[in-house]
């Protein structure tokens, strides 16, 4: 019988005792009044009993300890351990490194009115190593003008990373991120202008921010990307793509206004026949089906398939899938299939027994459904 394999475990990728040795060598180097053998045996004291969150919390609790008291002065070390900047050159996926976060986390515990400007300072540079977006909340909670005022001069700053925090930073339901008391609608001009970034790092992040306004002013949304469209100030392309991941969600939802910008009537001439082999299915197997689709004329579609899942309370609740984005052609049939698994022990998606729904979706609406029986 071969070994078991080790369970991965993220906390112990990120934080842990290399990471930490690399911490403190940085500040040793920063400050010669830094003791960095006594930073690294009191963060290791306790790093590995905790969680993720847990330890980058516990790494700013130490950091502070270890700090000059007088916050300018440990800012002055902070700007002098940081090693250069993420690569300005890429474009997309450059994370930094997760070592940073604790910074961000002793600044934003740190940050008062007298120290503001600073306090912005550090979290410009340390975004620049490590995204900030969680740190710079409680800066916006507690000095929102302030704060917002440096955010719109960050716009055009010259590193992708700070310009992405303008977005990441603001976006109202970010996940894990504390929430914001601020008007969800206050950051739209911000996105104005980050809505033209030639970095697909911050665009994503303009569009994640519309997906999260999406699901609170859907109307607020579909104007402000017809603004986008008519000013003609991002290329087409990345605009086009932009305008889709901002309207995943009502497009999902079948919101007529977000079907039309991306050119589909929601009462497109199209009809639907779904086919299943047996409507008897266990947790495990693989639920797989057929669908025709047929319009009397040229007609762009875009195709989702619909699970209407049973709950533990008995009722049952919808759940959207992509199936196709494609055209329909006069009079011919388009047939397509896909297979889903019905995965066991799921704890995003848990299965339970008993009559589930198979529907297809065509530009937001339902037009054929299927009853199948889960045991």
């Amino acid at each position: 019988m071969g070994d078991t394999p080790a369970r991965f475990s993220l906390k112990d990728q990120l934080f842990n005792a290399q990471k930490i040795t690399y911490l403190a060598q940085l500040f040793g180097a920063a400050s010669a009044d830094f003791d960095a053998e006594a930073f690294e045996r009191d963060v290791m004291q306790k790093l590995l009993e905790l969680e993720l969150k847990q330890r980058i919390d516990w790494i700013a609790v130490v950091l502070a300890a270890h700090l000059p008291s007088d916050f300018a002065v440990a800012a002055d070390v902070i700007f002098k351990a940081l090693p250069p900047p993420c690569d300005p050159a890429l474009s997309d996926d450059d994370f930094g490194d997760f070592i940073f976060a604790p910074l961000g986390e002793y600044v934003a515990e740190q940050a008062t009115q007298e120290n503001l400007v600073l306090s912005l300072d550090l979290i410009e540079a340390i975004t620049q190593r490590f995204s900030m977006e969680y740190a710079i909340r409680g800066l916006i909670n507690q000095w929102p003008r302030d704060v917002l005022a440096r955010l719109g001069q960050w716009t055009t700053h010259p590193h992708y990373h700070v310009r992405r925090l303008v977005s990441e930073g603001t976006r109202p339901k970010l996940p894990w991120g504390m929430k914001l008391k601020i008007d969800p609608l206050e950051a739209l001009a911000l996105l104005d202008s980050l809505h033209v970034d030639d970095t697909r790092f911050v665009t994503r992040s303009v569009s994640n921010h519309l997906n999260d306004i999406a699901k609170i002013d859907e109307s607020a949304v579909i104007s402000r990307l017809l603004d986008w469209q008519a000013r003609g100030h991002q290329q087409p392309k990345e605009l086009d793509w932009m305008t889709r991941h901002a309207l995943r969600t009502l497009i999902k939802k079948g919101h007529e206004g977000a079907l039309e910008i991306l050119g589909y009537r929601k009462d497109a001439p199209v009809s639907a026949q779904i086919s299943m082999s047996g409507d008897q299915l266990t947790i495990g197997d693989m639920l797989t089906f057929d669908v025709v689709l047929t319009s009397p004329t040229k007609t762009p579609v875009l195709v989702d398939y619909v699970i209407w899942f049973q709950k533990s309370n008995g009722t049952q609740s919808p759940k959207v899938f992509k199936l196709k984005q494609t055209e329909i052609k006069a009079g011919q049939a388009l047939a397509l299939s896909k297979s889903y698994r019905l995965k066991r022990g799921s704890t995003t998606l848990p299965l339970y027994a008993g009559p589930h729904r198979l529907g297809i979706q065509v530009n937001g609406r339902v037009l054929d459904t299927v009853d199948f029986n889960l045991v």
